[in-house]
């Protein structure tokens, strides 16, 4: 019985050998073709997307907001260039045509701009919503694969996506298309970040909840340690007593304060290895621990302020190859400590 299964297992292998090679090989021609769409529809970029842009800017600057319409897939990349377009500064929504024919019209108003999907720009549904958005005084800005469409002819703009074949054997299933459609939605969403000069604080604003928006809206005074989690010590305090402050506050450094609290320097568990390490051999190792701090601390740490972006404190820590930064005010006085340890908590990084 044991022999039987097991020839049937290398049957299996060897059996499945030629469908990985197949779709391997098939994986990489549908990335190669939607690879090249992209190229082909970068290089068509030109002076109608930038009417397109400027065509949103005047909806937008009036009060309007863009309007992202398609059918069947197309109506699925309008949504996802719906929501980078409104969580990049420019407010947008989706617009189901079916559902637009039957009330959901007044939802959209005079100042807004429409963004027509349709590759094969023939679409039925599409067509018949064009003249009805355009009694309420909606622009319409369409793209699709040939400016010699029925749509592109009903467009204010035409913007077109000439990538090419499809990647689907049959030429028909969405594949190329919507990925370069999505990428110049997504174009046109960093073109209008730009020209409205949307910058970190806005997105951060429009992204309050999960990973992204803690890190952006978080500030280092939002993640620093104080009071007791802080080890603090004069110069004149010894490395016992340093110790002993980084052991009560359960942190891997002391800073070092002088008159008025302004930092004078700092102390970590990293330079006290170097201490031992540096005095290894000797006899007397209370000497080590009854040393002033000020002798083996670093002077003139860097140091951030707390009303600096959390977000921007990884840089400092990579940069700088340290774990522990002092917090000042602007006096240079100490107000906390931020401890590498406590970012990934904090969901800073």
């Amino acid at each position: 019985m044991g022999g039987k299964r097991g020839a049937r297992g290398i049957r299996s292998r060897v059996s499945r050998a030629p469908l990985v090679s197949h779709a391997l090989s098939r994986a990489r021609e549908v990335f190669d073709i939607e690879i090249e769409g992209l190229r082909r529809t970068r290089a068509s970029l030109g002076p109608s997307f930038v009417a397109a842009v400027g065509a949103i800017l005047t909806a937008v600057r009036s009060g309007g907001m863009v309007v992202v319409t398609g059918v069947g897939k197309s109506l699925h990349v309008a949504e996802k260039m719906s929501g980078i377009l409104s969580s990049t500064g420019t407010r947008s929504f989706v617009l189901n045509p079916v559902q637009a024919m039957h009330g959901d019209l007044g939802s959209v108003s005079g100042n807004d701009i429409l963004i027509a999907l349709s590759f094969s720009g023939e679409s039925e549904e599409i067509l018949r919503l064009i003249p009805a958005v355009r009694r309420h005084g909606l622009k319409v800005i369409s793209m699709t694969g040939s400016g010699e469409s029925a749509l592109a002819a009903l467009s204010d703009v035409h913007v077109a996506i000439p990538c090419g074949s499809e990647a689907c054997p049959f030429g028909m299933a969405p594949t190329n298309s919507t990925t370069a459609t999505m990428a110049m939605g997504d174009a046109l969403a960093m073109a209008l970040l730009d020209a409205q000069k949307f910058d970190v604080s806005d997105y951060a604003l429009n992204h309050p909840a999960g990973a992204i928006g803690k890190a952006l809206l978080l500030s280092v005074g939002d993640v620093m340690r104080t009071g007791d989690r802080l080890a603090k010590v004069g110069p004149s305090a010894t490395v016992m007593e340093a110790l002993m402050a980084m052991t009560a506050a359960q942190g891997g450094s002391a800073v070092v304060v002088g008159g008025r609290g302004r930092l004078l320097g700092i102390f970590t568990d990293g330079d006290f290895r170097r201490l031992v390490s540096a005095g290894k051999g000797s006899d007397d190792s209370s000497m080590l621990l009854a040393a002033p701090v000020s002798r083996h601390m670093t002077e003139k740490p860097v140091f951030v302020r707390a009303d600096e972006p959390a977000a921007d404190l990884v840089k400092v820590f990579e940069s700088r190859q340290i774990d522990d930064l002092p917090v000042c005010d602007a006096k240079g006085r100490v107000v906390g400590l931020v401890d590498i340890q406590d970012l990934p908590k904090m969901k800073v990084i």
